[in-house]
């Protein structure tokens, strides 16, 4: 319950700093906020450190805790809003709806690279996923995915076709809070063209990495080629270790 009220917490203070809410980009301090929402301080402390860490706010030593500019100039396609990184949580299109059709899905042997990536034996199979994924009917992702079945065994075609990582979360109380990724762009290939509606000059962008659970566990083997439009990606980065 705790977990749900910080969220819930940390969705409405971005909603209101989106909407320009706070005054002299800076916001309320942790005791007015606790107050405001009628929850603790620790809730409001977890919120705020949450959004710190995806550099939307901003801490500054004795004077409070202030909004990022840049953040509302330069808002990325990944706006982790929800409990874990998987793409439906992280790309958020304002009113657009999301959408997922599924192009191919098989139970396979891991090979080498996926025993070693995911931590697998000889004899362990995974899910071998291919989904297109859409923005109001229009493709922009092709998403190959690879998920060992000891870890899932119940991931039907039918549940596939949503949110696997949101599925995970709320059916078998798991999540997938971290990952590891490249990013790169590449010449477009012809399924590319075919899918994401692509011109034969025109490049893919290309996402492929590791998504681990909460508990460390490698669940995912991703391999992402993206539209070159909605390739736009900012990140912060945080060296101060001071909780």
């Amino acid at each position: 319950m705790a977990d749900l009220v910080y969220r819930s917490v940390m969705r409405d203070i971005k909603q209101k700093i989106l909407a320009n809410e706070y005054q002299g980009m800076r916001l309320p301090d942790e005791r007015s906020l606790s107050t405001s929402y009628q929850v603790s301080r620790s809730s409001i402390k977890r919120a705020l450190g949450v959004l710190a860490q995806q550099g939307i706010i901003f801490k500054k030593r004795g004077s409070g805790t202030f909004i990022n500019p840049l953040y509302l100039k330069n808002r990325s396609l990944f706006r982790y809003e929800g409990s874990n990184v998987g793409v439906t949580d992280s790309f958020k299109f304002g009113n657009h709806k999301q959408g997922i059709r599924l192009i191919d899905y098989q139970v396979v042997p891991a090979s080498t690279d996926l025993q070693q990536d995911l931590f697998l034996d000889d004899n362990d199979f995974v899910y071998k996923i291919r989904r297109l994924r859409l923005v109001d009917d229009q493709p922009f992702m092709i998403e190959t995915g690879y998920i060992p079945i000891k870890i899932t065994p119940t991931l039907s075609p039918a549940i596939v076709k949503s949110s696997i990582f949101n599925y995970l979360e709320n059916a078998k109380g798991k999540r997938v809070t971290k990952s590891f990724m490249s990013i790169s762009v590449a010449p477009s290939k012809i399924e590319d063209q075919r899918l994401l509606k692509l011109k034969p000059t025109e490049p893919v962008g290309i996402m492929e990495g590791v998504f681990f659970l909460d508990d460390g566990t490698p669940f995912e083997v991703s391999n992402m080629r993206v539209h070159y439009k909605y390739m736009k990606y900012s990140t912060f980065v945080n060296l101060d270790q001071e909780s």
